[in-house]
């Protein structure tokens, strides 16, 4: 199937909502693991999303070039061909783009998409994310509101993050503290500004405790309920029955979390969970392995002339490709979206 198209893409999500599972939504680099996450989520019989990042579209952009959007831009026209040979809907998404980041990569790349929508194409991106956790929580939504006005004409969506997710990415680090958990009132002022859908539709990443990078369950209290409360705060200030679910939620940092602590956080109306690092050892451990088992054919030790087979790269990246694959289905019967495709 082609690149979902903003319909296609506002129906998974609304599917996702209200039968409560949840998208993975797997980090790319290159166009190997481009390749293992579409894969991985035809295996999976799920729709999904794939997502570049600020460093992961400078890497793709060559280490010569450095330049996010070039990298973003090659990676999203080459899922838009690759795509169409795999029976599932895949989503292109951008991951967190901080505010010193936005001209250079999120701003761009909406006026790529409404230059398309103007031609009658569909955007490159079907959602980005504005990551204004490190800032004020009023500057944080008025450039959301901003974003989200540019986002809607282009017929994408947008993802803003309110609390802070801990650890370490892409060179952005957060210390493990209480903005981890995003506060109520947090939750009622993005409603008072970026609305509840009239003005744009954007997914929500609250923080309850989330981490990025490596961590083992215990080490950081995950607090869902903290999203519980959110919706029902939310719904309060819109008017809505108790019960609604006004916002749709992203999960981030969730290596380690306990699978019931997944449950509950999709219960909530999560809709979308960002898998990085267990995508990115399942493709790096399959390397490892092939280069341990086949030392003295991939490298010319004592004068030998080593075996081309094994230091072909394709010999290992297949292997590569196949374990992160494997990963992506993983996550995909977690989160519950597996054998959910649409028709």
């Amino acid at each position: 199937m082609p690149i979902a198209t903003p319909e296609v893409y506002n129906e998974m999500l609304d599917r996702a909502k209200a039968q409560e599972f949840a998208y993975p939504a797997i980090n790319v680099t290159s166009s190997e693991t481009l390749n293992a996450a579409i894969r991985g989520f035809a295996e999976a019989e799920s729709d999904g999303i794939v997502q570049v990042s600020t460093g992961g579209a400078e890497f793709a952009s060559g280490q010569k070039v450095k330049d996010m959007v070039t990298g973003a831009t090659a990676l999203a026209e080459y899922a838009h061909i690759v795509a169409e040979k795999y029976p599932v809907n895949i989503a292109l998404h951008t991951d967190h783009c901080p505010e010193d980041k936005l001209d250079g990569f999120v701003r761009p790349l909406l006026e790529i998409s409404q230059e398309r929508v103007n031609r009658g194409q569909n955007p490159l991106f079907q959602s980005h994310m504005w990551d204004g956790s490190a800032i004020d929580l009023e500057e944080n939504l008025r450039i959301g509101a901003e974003l989200l006005e540019k986002a809607k004409a282009a017929k994408i969506i947008l993802e803003v993050e309110i609390g802070v997710v801990g650890g370490e990415e892409d060179g952005v680090a957060n210390d493990i503290n209480e903005k981890l958990y995003t506060a109520e009132g947090d939750f009622v002022r993005t409603v008072e500004e970026l609305g509840a859908g009239e003005k744009g539709r954007y997914m929500l990443a609250a923080t309850f405790g989330n981490v990025h990078g490596v961590y083992k369950p215990g080490n950081v209290k995950l607090r869902p309920e903290i999203l519980k409360r959110g919706q029902e705060v939310a719904a309060e200030k819109l008017g809505l029955p108790a019960g609604s679910k006004p916002f749709e939620l992203v999960f981030h940092g969730g290596s380690g979390s306990l699978l019931s602590e997944i449950h509950e956080a999709v219960s909530y109306g999560v809709i979308k969970m960002n898998v990085d690092t267990d995508t990115q050892y399942a493709y790096s451990r399959a390397i490892a392995d092939h280069f341990f088992r086949n030392y003295d054919g991939v490298l010319k030790v004592d004068g030998e002339v080593g075996n081309k087979k094994t230091y072909d790269p394709r010999s290992y990246l297949k292997q590569a490709e196949g374990s992160m694959a494997e990963r992506v289905v993983k996550a995909a019967e977690d989160l519950k979206s597996a054998g959910k495709k649409l028709s």
